[in-house]
């Protein structure tokens, strides 16, 4: 007797357990997962009401935005000018190995930090990564203080920086570039580096967002009022393009702070720039005169949209490999193509060099 109700209980406590674990494998629906509240759908899942083989369940979320990616030809061997306007003398700052092209958020003429113009590129790379020199010369400034022009001076917005005064010139007038926010430098006074000499490393000193370098062209003299634009200086991808251009109002007068969207008819891939804002550090080219540029393109056709006046004007230009592509873009007017004509200042020769103005 004891046995019978012994295993009656045996009995019972099995199928409440079952039941139990049969409650437990009715699931309710999976909670919806807002993988991107502006761009992508979302996704439900629910679980199946008896239980699965599997012992675990997979959320595979639709396909978002393609990265951007991180891939570029090597470089053309510097110098390099295909045409007597052109003028890229200078290799990357940072090893082919990592990202060593500009952001194109923070491009020269932007203003960013308490309406500062912004006179260099920066190049974005991890705390630690190597810095090299751009081009032969000889180191001129080691350390903190260069904006300041006050050595030692450790609130100074470069931070701990680093200048070089190159072996050759343009226009027979000195060029120095300029190597900013490093973490430590490898370099001395008086020191002579050669192309992709080490002489620092990243870092966030000085008035920073994060870890890069910030790299500027600067002639004919050592001074943040005589910088120009990295861009037209720094050599480009193999196969790959650098676009200028001049944006103006209706009465000729340069126009700051305009979007310029240029699309890869290609890959439809967008890019953005606006034109410099104002301010007396930013300096256009003797010869293209610009107010905004955008490196690093693939060689194509692209159209080019600006909006003037709520009105958007239009027009299609092709990027050729290793040159400059020019444009001018004048108000209600709209655009014009091709190389401008040599400028009228006094110290820009009628012919301009091919390569580097050797220099003693």
């Amino acid at each position: 007797m004891h046995s019978k109700r012994f295993f009656a209980h045996l009995l019972l406590a099995v199928l409440l357990t079952s039941c139990t674990a049969l409650d437990r494998l009715r699931v309710s629906p999976t909670p919806v997962i807002n993988l991107d509240a502006a761009e992508q759908a979302q996704v439900t899942i629910e679980a199946g009401l008896t239980p699965s083989p599997a012992p675990f369940q997979f959320v595979l979320p639709q396909q978002g935005a393609e990265p951007i990616s991180g891939w570029r030809p090597p470089l053309y061997p510097i110098p390099l000018a295909k045409t007597s306007n052109d003028h890229f003398y200078f290799a990357r700052p940072i090893a082919a190995d990592q990202v060593n092209w500009p952001l194109p958020d923070y491009r020269y003429g932007g203003v960013f930090f308490a309406g500062v113009v912004h006179t260099g590129v920066d190049i974005d790379a991890e705390e630690g990564t190597p810095i090299m020199a751009a081009a032969p010369g000889t180191i001129v400034w080691v350390g903190w203080g260069l904006f300041t022009e006050t050595p030692g001076y450790i609130d100074d917005p470069y931070g701990i920086a680093v200048a070089i005064r190159h072996d050759f010139g343009y226009n027979d007038q000195r060029l120095y570039t300029i190597y900013a926010h490093m973490s430590r430098t490898d370099a001395v006074m008086s020191q002579h580096v050669e192309t992709g000499d080490v002489i620092g490393y990243v870092g966030d000193t000085g008035a920073t967002t994060g870890p890069h370098v910030h790299f500027e062209v600067r002639f004919p003299d050592n001074s943040f009022q005589d910088t120009y634009n990295p861009e037209l200086w720094l050599v480009p991808p193999q196969g790959w393009g650098v676009l200028a251009g001049r944006v103006l109002n209706d009465e000729g007068k340069v126009q700051p702070y305009t979007e310029v969207r240029v699309i890869s008819q290609e890959t439809k891939e967008t890019f953005l720039a606006k034109s410099y804002g104002s301010g007396g550090a930013i300096n256009p080219d003797p010869y293209y005169n610009e107010n905004v540029v955008i490196g690093d393109l693939p060689a194509g056709i692209y159209r080019i949209n600006i909006t003037y006046d709520k009105k958007v004007k239009q027009t299609w230009v092709e990027i050729l490999p290793g040159q400059v592509t020019y444009f001018t873009f004048r108000g209600l007017d709209g655009f014009t193509t091709g190389l401008p004509s040599y400028p009228t200042l006094p110290f820009v020769p009628e012919a301009l060099p091919f390569t580097p103005t050797p220099l003693p």
